[in-house]
């Protein structure tokens, strides 16, 4: 049977984490939990290793770090965890149920079954599918993807999306040494080093939900870094030589 990890990167998320746990693991498809906890001074890390001995034995680990140190190396500790671990496939998600925990199969049939490389829980493949965001925001979001989609010439509706599955292949391809970003910019990145380097980037139409507990960590240096980065990431595209596809 395959192997599947969720990564869920986490900083004060105790009202939401043994909620999605719970959510992910009771799912029939067998994934496993990794969290990748920021030094969360509310306790998140403490409930985590709680579920750890009962009742998520063997399917829940966790990562410790020392402090906030960006969203985007975040998930690369998690990658190379599970690149260590030898997973067949590798998710990211948020923790506090933006992302639905009952999309994740159709993110992994969108792999294992149909033979996408890359899946991409897509907010804006069939219009806008967003829920209780202020529609600034939403717009925000739009224009920022479509504006990403122009610069890069890639054919992603989604391209910040944080919602997203690879087969190991991908992340083992990818130069992970070489993403340079950490925000919204880091999930621009990711796809488009895949794509560039030739693997399939599909996407799989989501409902997105704002968060109803717990604080968001949004911030308008994250969409600064997105928008003034694509830029760089497509100039320096020019000049990179991408490694072969696995």
């Amino acid at each position: 049977m395959d192997s599947k990890l969720v990564i869920i990167p986490t900083y004060n998320e105790k009202e939401n984490i043994e909620a999605i746990i719970t959510a992910v693991i009771n799912l029939p498809q067998g994934f496993h939990v990794l969290v990748i906890d920021d030094g969360s001074p509310d306790g998140t890390a403490a409930i985590v290793k709680k579920l750890m001995k009962k009742p998520f034995a063997e399917r829940l680990f966790i990562v410790e770090r020392s402090g906030k140190l960006g969203l985007g190396t975040a998930y690369i500790a998690g990658f190379r965890w599970a690149i260590e671990h030898q997973y067949d496939y590798i998710f990211e998600m948020d923790a506090d149920f933006s992302h639905n925990p009952n999309d994740l199969p159709r993110l992994y049939d969108k792999l294992s079954a149909e033979g996408a490389d890359v899946a991409i829980g897509s907010r804006y493949l069939t219009g806008v599918n967003v829920v209780n965001w202020p529609m600034g925001r939403v717009l925000m979001s739009y224009f920022a993807s479509k504006y990403v989609r122009l610069v890069l010439g890639v054919k992603i509706c989604d391209t910040t999306a944080g919602f997203v599955g690879y087969r190991r292949q991908v992340l083992e391809t990818i130069e992970l040494d070489k993403i340079r970003f950490k925000g919204y910019a880091f999930q621009i990145e990711m796809k488009f080093t895949a794509a560039q380097i030739g693997y399939r980037v599909e996407e799989v139409p989501i409902v997105f939900v704002n968060r109803q507990l717990g604080t968001s960590k949004m911030s308008g240096g994250i969409f600064s870094e997105a928008l003034l980065g694509v830029i760089r990431l497509k100039v320096n595209s020019w000049f990179r030589k991408y490694p072969k596809k696995a």
